[in-house]
C-alpha cells in the first residue's frame, strides 16, 4: 500500500533546516540591535520555531519530532562537508581560505552550543505547543504560540550563550545576550503570528487534518 507524501508538510520540512542552516552561518556574527548584543541568526531562526507551531498545531507532535531530528541531521552533515572544505587545501592563486574558515568553521564548542539549543528548545517547544493544545482542545492558537515560543526560545538561549560564549564573555554581558535573544525571538513571534495564523488555517484547510496528540506518549 502506498503512503501518501503531504506537499504542503515536505515543503515545511525544507524550510525549516533551511532557516536552520542559514542562522548556524550567520551566527558567526554578533550585531548591535540598538544597545543589546546578539548573534546574526536571531535575523532568521524564529522562523524555524514559527515552522515548529505551525507544524505541530496541524500534525502534531510526532511529525514535529521527525522534522526536528531531520534538521539535526542536516545540520551535522553540513557541519562534516564544511570541514571538509575548510580542511582540504585550497588552489594556490585563492586567496581567501581564512575568509572562509571564519564564517563556516565554528570551532566544536560553537557546534556543541548550538546543536544542544537546538535540539532542547525545538523539542520544549513542540512539548508545550501539543500538551496546551490538547489542555485547551484546540482553543487559543496565539497564546499557545507566544508560550511555546517563549520556553524554546529562552531554553535555546540559554544553553546556546551559556556553552558557546561562558568564560569568552563576562557574566552581565552573557545574560544580557541570552535576555536579548529569547525576547527578539518571541516578539519576531508575536509581530508575525497573523501571517502564522493565516498559515494553519490555510493549511489545516488544504490537508484536511487538525491532529490532537490526546493519547501520544511522547
Amino acid at each position: 500500500m502506498k503512503r501518501e507524501v503531504s506537499v504542503l508538510f515536505m515543503l515545511a520540512g525544507i524550510l525549516f533546516a533551511t532557516c536552520l542552516l542559514i542562522s548556524n552561518i550567520l551566527a558567526t556574527k554578533i550585531l548591535m540591535i540598538g544597545p543589546w548584543a546578539a548573534p546574526a541568526g536571531v535575523l532568521i531562526f524564529p522562523i524555524a520555531y514559527i515552522l515548529n507551531d505551525v507544524i505541530t498545531e496541524v500534525w502534531g507532535f510526532g511529525k514535529a519530532r521527525l522534522i526536528i531530528w531531520t534538521g539535526f541531521a542536516v545540520n551535522i552533515l553540513a557541519v562534516l562537508f564544511f570541514t571538509m572544505g575548510i580542511v582540504i587545501p585550497g588552489a594556490p592563486f585563492w586567496q581567501n581560505q581564512e575568509a572562509f574558515a571564519t564564517v563556516l568553521g565554528n570551532t566544536p564548542r560553537i557546534v556543541v552550543a548550538s546543536l544542544s539549543a537546538y535540539l532542547i528548545g525545538s523539542f520544549l517547544n513542540a512539548f508545550v505547543m501539543s500538551r496546551m493544545k490538547v489542555l485547551t482542545k484546540g482553543k487559543g492558537f496565539s497564546g499557545r504560540a507566544i508560550l511555546s515560543t517563549l520556553v524554546g526560545e529562552s531554553a535555546d538561549s540559554l544553553i546556546f550563550i551559556t556553552i558557546a560564549f561562558a568564560g569568552v564573555f563576562p557574566l552581565g554581558v552573557l545574560v544580557t545576550m541570552i535576555f536579548t535573544q529569547a525576547m527578539l525571538k518571541t516578539v519576531y513571534e508575536i509581530l508575525i503570528l497573523p501571517v502564522t495564523i493565516w498559515v494553519v488555517k490555510f493549511v489545516k484547510r488544504m490537508e484536511g487534518v487538525d491532529t490532537f496528540d490526546t493519547n501520544l506518549s511522547y
